[in-house]
């Protein structure tokens, strides 16, 4: 394993403990370790949700954020939310920081996410080139017909776990950052 595939190994306070692979860092109940979440919205003020691909060995084929990852064990945060929008969507967009959160899910016995997640939103007026080996269907959503589906306890098991912690922060707490990617239409 090279270094640069290693996921960041970090504490409750982001400070940097080492590098890992990023299977060890989802085996078993996981190893806390350096994330972010993406959440991008279009001119309409949609944002974009992701089904995961059924490849995925962690939630496949649940709804999520436009894009999430980890950096590298050799990159900065700016540089992998780049990369990755880049290789999930085909896209490029500023982005906002909106707050960092601490969470550990577990899917099965042998797999976790404990992640240290830092929580992006951007805008994208540009076509979406969505990467299939990652994604496996796409849509943009108004904010409040997602809020709803989440509320629904029906609807809410298709979200994966972290998505639906960062969105009820931002709903609560940053609503107005979202309503503001809306109005400032070009």
């Amino acid at each position: 394993m090279a270094d640069s595939d290693a996921l960041i190994l970090v504490d409750e306070a982001d400070r940097r403990l080492g590098h890992l692979s990023k299977e060890a860092c989802h085996q078993g109940r996981g190893v806390l370790h350096r994330a972010f979440s993406l959440l991008i919205f279009n001119e309409r003020g949609e944002l974009l949700v992701q089904q995961r691909a059924p490849t995925k060995r962690l939630w496949p084929l649940y709804w999520s954020n436009s894009c999430c990852s980890h950096p590298r064990s050799t990159e900065s945060m700016e540089a992998a939310t780049r990369r990755r929008l880049n290789e999930e969507l085909g896209i490029g967009c500023s982005l906002e920081f909106l707050f960092k959160f601490q969470y550990h899910a577990q899917f099965d016995e042998t797999g976790a996410e404990h992640e240290l997640c830092s929580v992006f939103i951007g805008r994208c007026d540009g076509p979406v080139k969505v990467n299939r080996q990652e994604i496996h269907d796409w849509r943009w959503m108004p904010p409040d017909a997602l809020q709803r589906e989440m509320a629904s306890s029906v609807d809410s098991s298709r979200y994966t776990p972290w998505f639906m912690l960062e969105w009820a922060r931002i709903w609560r707490d940053h609503r107005p950052a979202v309503l503001a990617l809306a109005a400032s239409r070009a």
